[in-house]
């Protein structure tokens, strides 16, 4: 008979199960499976992840070939509370599963990947304005507590050292429980999201003037970033900057 073992004990053999799949295992590519060193193997880099697309400065949705203003019909109705936003690539089959096996399945590893894949989509960004701190989005307590850990976080880290910008983890918080906007109805997602978020007063004297990166890993609607950003920018920011992995195109 098996004797239950501590809730500490047993979470930290959860978490050594997790470490050990994520950084001893032998690798194998997150979206084809072969074996190869890395989280993705170079012929699904340059097949899914190769190419470039024209997105609207504001908020990184596609842009058509024919367009040429730099931000799309949406933004130049109604600006967002944010300033700018960069993606990495569209949320979509099959490079959404580097998304999904981070946030559903625990794959820590892919979030050094999703940041590697966020520096070098900013450094491709004409005109890009460095932000002076880094704010992953918070989860709530209940959501950090079911889950283990914040994903949007876990590519924050990286991200920061890749572009040397101080990373603020407990800058905001998220101060109502809220849905999953996955599994609100479009018309219901900003509603959702109505203060929801709150900067942390310690680090209130931080925003004036400044301008914040916000880090996430999905960026659908833009409810959640927008509310954030708005958060930040009555706290005093200046600017506030979306760098978020992947973009969810408008259909």
């Amino acid at each position: 008979m098996r004797i239950a073992a501590p809730p500490r004990l047993e979470a930290a053999w959860q978490a050594l199960q997790l470490w050990l799949g994520a950084t001893v295992l032998p690798a194998q590519c997150a979206l084809c499976g072969t074996g190869c060193p890395q989280a993705l193997c170079a012929p699904c880099r340059a097949q899914y992840l190769g190419q470039a697309r024209r997105r609207c400065r504001q908020c990184a949705n596609p842009l058509a070939d024919i367009e040429v203003a730099p931000l799309c019909g949406r933004c130049l109705r109604q600006r967002p509370a944010y300033d700018a936003t960069v993606t990495a690539f569209d949320y979509a089959a099959p490079v959404d599963q580097l998304l999904l096996q981070l946030k559903f399945g625990a794959r820590l590893a892919l979030a050094p990947l999703l940041a590697e894949l966020l520096y070098v989509a900013i450094q491709q960004q004409q005109g890009w304005e460095a932000p002076q701190l880094l704010c992953p989005v918070p989860l709530g307590p209940a959501r950090l507590a079911e889950r283990g850990f914040n994903q949007a976080l876990e590519i924050a880290r990286p991200l920061a050292r890749l572009l040397d910008v101080p990373l603020q983890p407990r800058l905001a918080l998220r101060v109502r429980e809220t849905r999953a906007q996955s599994g609100v109805a479009p018309q219901e997602r900003q509603a959702n999201l109505a203060h929801a978020f709150a900067i942390a007063p310690d680090h209130g004297p931080l925003l004036p003037g400044c301008h914040v990166g916000i880090v996430d890993d999905v960026m659908s609607s833009g409810h959640t970033v927008n509310a954030l950003a708005a958060a930040c920018k009555r706290a005093g920011a200046a600017r506030v900057s979306i760098v978020v992995a992947a973009r969810t195109p408008p259909h």
